[in-house]
């Protein structure tokens, strides 16, 4: 055996493939969390909205009856207000579905992909280790 298969068989002991952990755990996992955050936000904005719109009842109220300026100034701010929750629950979801699309993209862009491979050996080294690999997986010259 010369110098340059025993390194390549030396390599190939000492660095071991590692399996991907699967695309579809991870995936899953990512998913429930977003889903369990969207859904405890969207929750919260309701919630808050309904206050909302119980505090603006009696503000109206208060503000009809005593007439003063300052009660319709804090009912116009509780309504412009409770508006801009409304905006956020919409945007909310809009958020929701660009993070999914967005680690699915990921997902899909990490699958498969090795990075910072060397190779300490000459190109023939290189071109038998290659042959030794397609010839143990019955690979057959297509040209």
């Amino acid at each position: 055996m010369n110098k340059s298969e025993e390194l390549i068989k030396n390599l190939e002991h000492n660095l071991p493939v590692l399996p991907l952990p699967a695309p579809a755990v991870l995936e899953a996992k990512a998913d429930k969390e977003i889903d369990d955050d969207y859904e405890f936000s969207r929750k919260t904005y309701k919630d808050l909205v309904d206050k909302s719109n119980n505090a603006i009842e009696g503000m109206m109220e208060l503000a009809l009856q005593s007439e003063h300026p300052r009660a319709f100034e804090v009912l116009s701010i509780m309504l412009k207000n409770t508006s801009d929750m409304t905006d956020k629950l919409m945007a909310l979801q809009k958020q929701k579905k660009e993070i999914k699309t967005k680690e699915k993209e990921e997902a899909a862009a990490v699958t498969g992909v090795t990075n910072n491979n060397l190779f300490l050996g000459s190109v023939t080294d290189l071109q038998k280790h290659l042959i030794a690999q397609l010839s143990e997986k019955n690979v057959t010259d297509a040209s």
